[in-house]
């Protein structure tokens, strides 16, 4: 697909929330015209909700961002939520945007697809080769159910939609609640809070052992922009910085970053989530030239900075 940026109409569902605002941001940058209506506005778990949006914004090309998200408590406590929203919206958008004749649609996957004892790194190849980690399990396979889609439409109805998997995300604007926010957001509000309370101790969950990968946010959504840019296949493509750290270790940066001195106390009645977590990054630089540019030390400073300016 050939195209200008100004020459377009994007929606992007999920775009007022962590990462969809900065895909909006750099589509806007690029010179787009974006739509990024709200949840309160469109339902998407609604099927006539996902046929009304696209009949009021008339897009060329749909980011489709919009997740029901969480770390791993939320996902504990809502494996049901967690797998009939997102199966839900994903299917009958993306059907919906078949019955509209949208020029392309572009995915946000989850690297909680992936199964529990992957290679390291995890290669797009080995997506199928097991079970998801059992407590995002639910959440990762809705997600996974829009690949399966997406490369059936392609085959049977010729439809040009690409879903990239992006490994955990961190950056301003993040969730900051500590009932639903992932692992970074988590630590910099526990860290702050005991540094101003001048406390002794921060508990974390699980023992600390796994491993993660990150990208800053604004990589991620370049990536984005860059696919529906210059990828036109079916084929999953992983989106990462393809550098790994363990809680640990994550847990001793973000306490210098915020400048808690105290100890950590591991609660291990706590579950640690899938072992290992690396991503093969090559397919994303070798077919459309993704590479993330923004180091682990200078995103984890912006992101305090602006939790800082903002709590």
């Amino acid at each position: 697909m050939s195209f200008t940026w100004t020459e377009q109409r994007v929606l992007v569902t999920g775009g007022t929330g962590f990462f969809g605002s900065f895909v909006v941001d750099e589509l806007r940058r690029r010179g787009a015209a974006v739509l990024a209506p709200s949840h309160a506005d469109y339902d998407l778990v609604d099927r006539a909700a996902c046929k009304r949006v696209l009949a009021d914004t008339r897009p060329s090309i749909v980011f489709h961002l919009a997740a029901k998200v969480g770390g791993i408590g939320a996902n504990r406590d809502n494996p049901g939520g967690m797998l009939f929203d997102n199966a839900m919206m994903g299917l009958q958008l993306l059907e919906e945007c078949r019955l509209a004749a949208i020029a392309k649609v572009v995915i946000a996957g989850t690297i909680c697809a992936y199964p529990k004892f992957a290679p390291i790194p995890f290669r797009e190849d080995d997506l199928w080769n097991g079970y998801p980690e059992e407590t995002n399990a639910p959440y990762g396979i809705a997600k996974k159910l829009l690949l399966v889609q997406s490369q059936a439409y392609r085959q049977q109805y010729g439809m040009n939609s690409v879903v990239l998997f992006p490994v955990n995300m961190y950056g301003p604007r993040d969730n900051f609640d500590l009932r639903t926010s992932h692992v970074i957001p988590a630590m910099i509000r526990k860290c702050l809070a005991a540094r101003d309370a001048n406390a002794a101790e921060v508990t974390l969950w699980g023992d600390g052992s796994p491993t993660r990968e990150f990208l800053y946010v604004e990589d991620a959504a370049e990536a984005m922009v860059l696919a529906a840019e210059r990828y036109d296949d079916s084929e999953p493509v992983n989106i990462g910085s393809g550098n790994e750290i363990s809680i640990r270790e994550l847990a001793d940066l973000i306490a210098k970053a915020t400048g808690f001195t105290g100890r950590f106390v591991w609660d291990t009645s706590q579950p640690n989530g899938q072992p290992r977590r690396r991503l093969d990054v090559s397919r994303a630089k070798d077919r459309f030239g993704f590479v993330a540019k923004t180091s682990f030390a200078d995103g984890l400073a912006k992101t305090v900075a602006w939790y800082l300016e903002h709590r």
